[in-house]
């Protein structure tokens, strides 16, 4: 209950979809973990299986990370067993690629995933319509790109 004089503030919609992201990232967390993931090294997981090769560079560029922290995390997925590195020493390009058992986590992530956003989009039908895309071309993009062309 509010304190009578205090007005409620005015609905923000960043406000609204942070507090969603914050419940189902929760969710998604939990669920990641028990296949020995995080939310990140399920990203960079999955970007190494789209990309097999990929620098290091390039990996932190896609996922918004520096080339230290893509670096920590690799390491992390190869003593899980998940990525191989052909090329793991110092002064070589690496060789980045998900292994069998990399494949039968993203597999096992992909499918726990699909339920999450089956029962999201059931849940919130046209928040989910609206939110399909924006993952890569979020609105700052798009925003700073018409300005640009005007």
């Amino acid at each position: 209950m509010s304190e009578p004089g205090l007005a409620r503030p005015p609905f923000s919609p960043v406000v609204s979809l942070l507090t969603v992201s914050a419940v189902w990232e929760a969710r998604l967390d939990a669920e990641l973990r028990e296949l020995g993931l995080t939310t990140r090294k399920y990203g960079l997981l999955a970007h190494i299986r789209g990309t097999p090769g990929i620098s290091f560079s390039e990996l932190a560029r896609r996922s918004q990370i520096t080339v230290q922290s893509a670096h920590t995390a690799v390491r992390a997925l190869v003593d899980g067993g998940f990525v191989a590195d052909a090329t793991a020493h110092a002064g070589a390009a690496s060789v980045l690629r998900v292994t069998d058992e990399g494949v039968r986590v993203l597999g096992d992530a992909d499918r726990m995933l699909a339920g999450l956003d089956r029962e999201f989009g059931a849940g919130a039908p046209r928040l989910s319509a609206a939110l399909e895309g924006l993952h890569e071309e979020p609105f700052g993009e798009r925003e700073h790109a018409a300005g640009q062309e005007a």
